[in-house]
């Protein structure tokens, strides 16, 4: 059976853990062209962390429906890889645990914490979600 892999905005994981994160710069607009060198990214981590899923290509990527995740280059990319994925239907809370279990305990734990950086945000927001 193969193993979901999701994305938080930049964060790709599993049941086993992470798999790669990629901090969207900031000032970054999240287009196609930005996404699919995020891809290619995964592509590759995906090759080192969990080379068994690679080998038999047992590994689906469950992505939802921005428009630069769906854009045409970016679904033949994905073809062209033989990057499995799940489909996302429109409107569906049922495959969007992250809006519901993963965005509200990190926003709770973050919650009237002043932070010097964006960096301590995001050193604070990962480890919260490897916590989990």
């Amino acid at each position: 059976m193969a193993e979901q892999i999701q994305i938080l905005h930049d964060r790709f994981f599993n049941v086993r853990g992470n798999v790669h994160v990629d901090w969207v710069p900031e000032g970054q607009t999240v287009n196609q062209v930005y996404y699919k060198e995020v891809l290619t990214n995964l592509h590759e981590r995906v090759r080192k962390r969990r080379p068994e899923m690679w080998k038999n290509s047992s590994w689906v990527l469950h992505k939802d429906n921005v428009p630069a995740h769906n854009a045409l280059s970016v679904k033949m990319f994905l073809t062209k890889r033989k990057i499995n994925m799940l489909v996302h239907p429109p409107y569906s809370p049922d495959l969007a645990p992250l809006d519901f279990f993963l965005f509200p305990k990190i926003k709770s734990a973050l919650k009237g914490t002043r932070f010097e950086s964006a960096d301590a945000v995001k050193a604070k927001a990962t480890e919260l979600m490897n916590k989990l």
